[in-house]
């Protein structure tokens, strides 16, 4: 059908209201701490939420459904090890950051090695970072290229492309310029309770429209295998194995959730550690049932399409939930849906921005201008979130020519966060690891991650694994021959007690 007048008016609504809605959280941010972490307000349920909003984006909400359509359910075996890497993260990371005030989770690594290493770290996470969100931030385009394709029909590709980006990163940019991290984690609760009730919308629909509903679906899609979960495999080329998943998942997820500052950001906002602990416990059930939702829309999708083969065969799994969306939903639906898809964007691109900048200022600016004061450091964090903005805009359209979005966006993460937990675990489970020894560790991890992305067909799922193991092996044992404590690690084993 595609989408009509009413659908528009359904989008632009969303998108004017969710940038008015995070406006009312602009108010006198004078320092770092309300401007980054919220002053600590946020209860720990907006927090659990917020985290679900900012790992789910709109690669995800068009990606999860067409691997469910093409292969089946295995991709949870990678979200049971997302549960376990929280309670590794909880017990292990949460308890340090909470030792002391800390606005980022690279001042934990100059506490613990010294300013060299946590420079290197907060360097690999704005470069790693800001590559995967371009990625993200793309997929944004394949879904307006879908929606408006007709009313954009004079325009092309690119042209589309850089419209749809430009209008996302614009308005998201508006309310995180001038909210900050209050503006963040309140407007994805609102996100998130849009897309997934979008979603839900888009399953009644089908369950409505497929003769014998429920029944027919479970029917075919299980004759198919589709709700094959669990694969026992032992084969590191394949992606989703139960070993690659909760091993794999379990290494990244403690990577992503304790090392890297846009989540890490959201654990720091919390009232105290153990509403850290719950927040990010809680998110894990969520992300859970968020991703069988998601599988389970694709097989619908699967069946639906059985039974009412598409004019045009489907050229790539990414595009088959979007087109159903625009083409087969009623007036209005549509356009919900759409809006969906959009709010799960601009949840993850504030979370980007915001962390990115952060980082940027306190990680760099704070220490290059240790005399600088609050208000002139969030006037600069603004200004450091436009910049942002702007050079995710741009890595949006250099990711056009890329493959799947979504593994596309978890190899370039996955390759970073190898090292970077590698690091991190040396720094809080060891006390003989030194700055350099740590440094030599880092750069092998990467170096062995950067080989199997680039020459091997091993699975992006043992990245972080891998490169984490090397990290902490070599630079562990590089220490024994380079020994020397700095003041920054000496007086992090005396607080230990060491």
């Amino acid at each position: 059908m595609g989408l009509n007048t009413l659908d528009l008016v359904v989008i632009v609504a969303y998108l004017a209201g969710v940038t008015l809605f995070g406006l009312l959280f602009r108010g006198e941010q004078k320092t770092l701490k309300n401007y980054f972490l919220a002053g600590n307000t946020t209860p720990w349920w907006a927090i659990s939420l917020s985290i679900v909003a900012a790992e789910t984006s709109t690669l995800t909400i068009i990606s999860v459904p067409g691997l469910a359509y093409e292969k089946d359910f295995r991709f949870l075996q990678l979200i049971i090890g997302y549960m376990v890497g929280r309670i590794i993260v909880s017990f292990i990371l949460i308890p340090q950051y909470f030792r002391g005030q800390l606005v980022t989770a690279y001042q934990l690594i100059e506490r613990r090695f010294g300013g060299g290493l946590r420079s290197l770290t907060a360097g690999l996470f704005l470069v790693t970072r800001a590559a995967a969100e371009g990625v993200r931030v793309f997929a944004v385009a394949i879904v307006i290229r879908i929606a408006l394709g007709n009313l954009l029909s004079g325009m092309s590709d690119f042209e589309r492309d850089f419209a749809a980006i430009a209008i996302v990163t614009v308005l998201t940019l508006i309310y995180t310029f001038e909210g900050g991290m209050t503006a963040v984690i309140w407007t994805d609760v609102v996100q998130l309770t849009i897309y997934l009730a979008g979603t839900l919308v888009a399953a009644i629909s089908i369950l409505r429209t497929v003769p014998g509903g429920w029944g027919t679906i479970h029917t075919i899609a299980g004759n198919a295998d589709k709700f094959r979960m669990f694969d026992t495999s032992w084969n590191p080329s394949a992606t989703y194995t139960i070993w690659a998943g909760v091993i794999g998942g379990a290494f990244l997820t403690t990577a992503s959730h304790g090392t890297d500052q846009l989540i890490v950001q959201r654990l720091l906002s919390a009232r105290n550690e153990r509403q850290a602990k719950l927040a990010l416990l809680s998110s894990g059930v969520a992300v859970f049932f968020q991703f069988a939702m998601f599988l389970l829309m694709g097989a619908m999708l699967f069946v639906f399409y059985k039974m009412f083969p598409p004019a045009i065969p489907f050229v790539r799994t990414d595009t088959i939930f979007p087109t159903h969306v625009v083409s087969r939903l009623p007036h209005g639906m549509g356009g919900l849906l759409i809006s969906a898809i959009l709010a799960a964007a601009m949840s993850n691109l504030s979370a980007a921005l915001n962390s990115l900048s952060s980082t940027t200022i306190v990680d760099f600016y704070a220490r290059i201008s240790p005399l600088s004061t609050e208000e002139r450091r969030v006037q600069l964090s603004r200004r450091a979130t436009i910049v942002w903005g702007l050079m995710l805009f741009g890595l949006a359209l250099l990711a056009r020519n890329g493959g799947k979005v979504l593994e596309m966006g978890l190899s370039i993460a996955s390759v970073a966060y190898g090292s970077l937990l590698g690091v991190f675990l040396l720094g809080v489970l060891t006390k003989r690891a030194s700055e350099r020894g740590a440094m030599l560790g880092m750069a092998s991890g990467l170096m062995l991650n950067l080989y199997l992305w680039l020459c091997t067909s091993i699975a992006f799922t043992w990245y972080v694994v891998l490169g984490s193991t090397a990290t902490f092996v070599v630079g562990y044992s590089a220490s024994w021959f380079m020994p020397r404590a700095s003041v920054a690690q000496t007086a992090f084993q005396s607080a230990e007690g060491g």
